[in-house]
């Protein structure tokens, strides 16, 4: 019985909520939701000739928390649930969502622990305002964002707009899970949203 309830544990910090505020019944799937489809999610052009694409991300490099880890493309499975990674050591990218470098939110999640121990965003709540990300992207592109917060939330209060609603400049949000683990949902309570902006060529 506690082995299953380990199981639970990982596969919960893997619940990675990102609730919409209406979402269609088809994207739903237990607590895990994606914003509806074809809301923006990134800032409106002001020009009508399109600007050249930053690359898909391929690792993301926290050196302040040690961690220097795989970037998978995360989509939808045939439920409608946001796919997670099935490696702990990796995180995963929201295709729905800006790339990193682009103007507008960027969001890549990771578990927290697994049946295993500590998982790859494990030491998140460590980061402090100035920290740096950077994210290599898979032509070997890095693109460095700075930490301005963190914000810890109740899973059913997950904040949609702040964290997929279109920004002006090129921004960047890591989830992870966090909180109390409730053993009787086998789920945590809270997400951690850490909020970053791209480091300026002058900054």
């Amino acid at each position: 019985m506690l082995t299953a309830v380990v199981v639970l544990a990982a596969l919960a910090s893997a619940a990675i909520v990102l609730l919409g505020t209406e979402p269609p019944p088809d994207v739903v799937a237990e607590e895990v939701v994606v914003p509806r489809s074809g809301s923006s999610t990134t800032a409106a052009p002001t020009t009508t000739e399109a600007a050249p694409r930053a690359g898909e991300p391929g690792r993301v490099v926290i050196d302040r928390i040690g961690v220097d880890a795989e970037v998978i493309d995360l989509g939808l499975d045939d439920e409608g649930a946001l796919e997670v990674p099935t490696d702990f050591s990796q995180t995963g990218w929201w295709t729905g969502g800006a790339r990193p470098g682009e103007d507008g939110p960027a969001v890549i999640v990771g578990h927290v622990d697994s049946v295993d121990g500590p998982a790859v965003f494990f030491r998140l709540e460590e980061l402090e305002p100035g920290d740096e990300v950077t994210v290599v992207a898979d032509d070997g592109t890095p693109t460095t964002f700075v930490v301005e917060r963190s914000r810890q939330v109740a899973k059913d209060e997950f904040p949609t707009e702040e964290v997929y609603g279109a920004t002006d400049d090129a921004e960047l949000r890591l989830v992870t899970c966090d909180g109390d683990f409730d053993r009787s949902t086998g789920h945590y309570d809270d997400n951690l949203i850490v909020f970053l902006r791209e480091v300026g060529p002058d900054a």
